[in-house]
């Protein structure tokens, strides 16, 4: 039996007593009002559960896409984290073959370990530039 039915159970129990003329009716009656009451919020706070499930299902199919979409718009074409990625440097100066970040690129350039020539980075995928 679920709460709503025993409560109905109980209301059958204390009409059949009859205790309408004597002193504890009242008692009996007024914990079952309150059980009522009980019952009625309960089901008021599963109505609220059930929209919150719903809003939270809303705003994860909304989180999905816009995950999708950022993957989408990933500038690169492997499984790599976009700013991740190293690339190789070859200084036209002395020749020397080094490392560097996606920040480092973005920053525009960087010296040679080597050398110290000033290496300027062509943002638009062309070859480094030197610049004195």
């Amino acid at each position: 039996m679920n709460t709503v039915e025993s409560l109905g159970y109980l209301k059958g129990l204390l009409d059949g007593l009859d205790l309408d003329n004597k002193n504890g009716a009242k008692i009996y009656k007024a914990i079952v009002d309150v059980l009522e009451n009980i019952v009625d919020d309960i089901d008021d706070i599963h109505e609220e559960i059930n929209a919150v499930e719903e809003q939270v299902d809303a705003i994860d199919e909304d989180l999905a896409d816009v995950e999708d979409y950022l993957e989408d718009e990933c500038c690169c074409d492997d499984d790599c984290c976009c700013g991740d990625e190293d690339y190789e440097i070859e200084c036209p100066s002395c020749g020397t073959t080094f490392s560097v970040d996606a920040d480092t690129v973005d920053e525009g350039g960087i010296e040679c370990p080597e050398c110290g020539e000033y290496l300027e980075f062509d943002l638009d995928g062309e070859e480094e530039k030197t610049e004195k």
